[in-house]
């Protein structure tokens, strides 16, 4: 059992939540600029049936998080974490909020833990933080990054990057994304394209392309 945090089952009816972590002093919050990356700190949770911002775990494939009630970040946005210990980078969204942690504390699920290459007896590791604001801007960038997680279930998203939009007509416009997924075994360059009607933000058809390949041989 993580010895740092842990969910309890009797936070389901009223939507709250029992935390359990190893408490330390408490940071500042200075402001937040989307062009550096946050000190931060992560535990790990199994999640729960019920959230704050009524957005399951269990999106983008478990890639997912809490913050605290004091934290910058909002239900929804979408954050990049790196674990320097391993180099590691994901992407994750974040789904509640946690009364009392710090406001760059993260409770990242498991399964995202995991991803970053971290031990799960750790309990509790030092990371960086980072919003993603192109991701936010962009509305169909984390429509495509939703698909991506489901097109690629063995594999986390560690990079994206909003490559421009094209007007195709009055009623069609298109946005265009690369991603970066990544396994044990390979690294992949993911184009994604998404046509939908400015007028009324309806999606007319996406498009998923592999552009590149790189092979892991350790």
């Amino acid at each position: 059992m993580n010895p740092y945090y842990f969910y309890t089952n009797d936070f389901v009816r009223d939507h709250s939540c029992t935390y359990v972590y190893d408490p330390t002093p408490n940071q500042t919050f200075t402001g937040r600029d989307n062009n550096d990356w946050v000190e931060g700190q992560a535990t790990w949770t199994e999640g729960g049936e019920v959230t704050k911002c009524n957005i399951p775990w269990s999106d983008l494939e478990y890639m997912t998080t809490a913050v605290s009630n004091q934290a910058p970040y909002e239900c929804g946005e979408m954050l990049k974490v790196k674990f320097p210990e391993t180099g590691r980078e994901i992407l994750v969204k974040v789904v509640d909020t946690v009364d009392g942690y710090p406001p760059h504390r993260l409770n990242l699920h498991r399964q995202a833990f995991l991803a970053l290459g971290a031990d799960l007896d750790f309990g509790i590791i030092d990371i960086e933080i980072k919003p993603s604001p192109e991701l936010e801007e962009e509305m169909f960038g984390r429509y495509l990054l939703e698909v991506l997680q489901i097109a690629y279930p063995r594999y986390e998203v560690t990079d994206y990057e909003f490559v421009g939009e094209e007007e195709i007509s009055d009623d069609r416009r298109r946005e265009t994304y690369e991603f970066i997924v990544e396994s044990d075994d390979e690294r992949v360059k993911v184009r994604g394209q998404v046509t939908y009607n400015p007028q009324t933000d309806r999606v007319i058809s996406f498009d998923l392309e592999e552009v590149d390949t790189d092979h892991n041989n350790g």
